[in-house]
């Protein structure tokens, strides 16, 4: 199982703390987002995600070559294929709860603060990229500090791991690169505090990737 990955992009975290907890094997592809125009513009690289995007989770099934984009598919179909340990609660209610949280980063911050928009705020609009990258995750992160607060334990969903807590460490790390004040929200930096605990947050962290940067 190969996983395309960025040491910094938050989505790419996301997969990997999925990996790690599920103790699944991988080999790490690096894809500079930056250098050269961006590898993910490459022209094999966009044969095989069209999307130009990280992370791709590419393996062999069958004799058969298979490929996923998206952090949500591809962690869904990791928690389907190796249920132990669960990353979705086994009630309905439980795991909508989990989906939601997860959505407030994966839908309401992340894509507002990715690369593409940042330079186009920059080149178009002429516009301060940190800014608007640190003003959608003040946002974003008052609404998930509000949402998670009736369910959180020690972590998002009571005293079990889920998906949203797998969405929250990466989205908490990128508002700290965008300058955000994430003591604002006590509820999402207990459980951020509680989760750099475990060994699988620690080996995914983007500062332990083999292609991160000083």
């Amino acid at each position: 199982m190969k996983l395309y990955s960025y040491w910094r992009s938050s989505s790419s975290y996301r997969v990997r703390i999925a990996l790690h907890l599920k103790r699944i094997p991988f080999e790490y592809e690096a894809i500079h987002l930056l250098k050269d125009g961006g590898a993910q513009n490459a022209p094999d690289y966009r044969e095989k995600n069209p999307g130009r995007t990280v992370p791709m989770l590419e393996w062999t099934d069958g004799g058969e070559l298979r490929r996923l984009s998206q952090s949500m598919a591809i962690i869904e179909y990791l928690d389907e294929l190796h249920p132990e340990p669960p990353l979705l609660p086994r009630d309905p209610l439980g795991r909508a709860r989990a989906r939601m949280l997860a959505e407030i980063p994966n839908s309401a911050i992340q894509p507002l603060q990715n690369l593409v928009v940042i330079k186009k705020v920059k080149a178009e609009l002429h516009g301060d990229g940190q800014a608007w990258a640190r003003s959608w995750n003040e946002r974003g992160l008052e609404a998930l500090e509000a949402t998670a607060r009736p369910f959180a334990g020690r972590y998002c969903i009571g005293d079990s791991l889920t998906i949203a807590d797998v969405f929250l460490v990466p989205q908490l790390y990128s508002a700290r690169r965008f300058g955000v004040d994430v003591s604002r929200y006590p509820t999402l930096a207990r459980v951020d505090a509680a989760c750099a605990e475990h060994e699988a947050f620690q080996r995914a962290h983007p500062d332990r990737q083999p292609d991160a940067e000083p």
